[in-house]
């Protein structure tokens, strides 16, 4: 799952004078599964410290979208910026968000942790 670039936005990045703005708006087009996910998250983080999505993805299609969004250092890190979160990401569909504040706490430590990891593994989970 790539992203569909504008011409105009290509054209702009290739002088690297793309704004984050638009980099998040090109990356909510092109990944629009991932995107509504991430929103959810984002939006549970109004009253907690920490949100997560563990539905799994409905195709593979959704799937790839996720995995994209969150593999790519560069749209985790805009849609970290454009919602003021640190995002989390387990097995091929878990997302968690946490408030930038939360990051230093237990409950992160945890999520991210090896031991948080291998708690999250199921057969069902083997192919995903």
């Amino acid at each position: 799952m790539s992203l569909d670039v504008p011409a105009a936005l290509l054209e702009r990045a290739e002088s690297g004078e793309v704004t984050d703005a638009e980099f998040v708006a090109c990356v909510r087009d092109s990944l629009p599964y991932a995107w509504q996910i991430i929103s959810e998250v984002a939006a549970g983080l109004e009253h907690a410290d920490f949100a997560d999505h563990a539905t799994p993805p409905p195709s593979e299609a959704e799937r790839g979208q996720l995995l994209r969004a969150l593999a790519s250092d560069a749209i985790r890190g805009g849609l970290e910026r454009h919602f003021g979160m640190k995002l989390a990401f387990q097995n091929c569909h878990r997302v968690a968000a946490f408030r930038p504040s939360a990051v230093d706490g237990e409950g992160y430590r945890e999520f991210i942790s090896p031991a948080g990891q291998l708690r999250n593994q199921s057969p069902e989970l083997r192919d995903c």
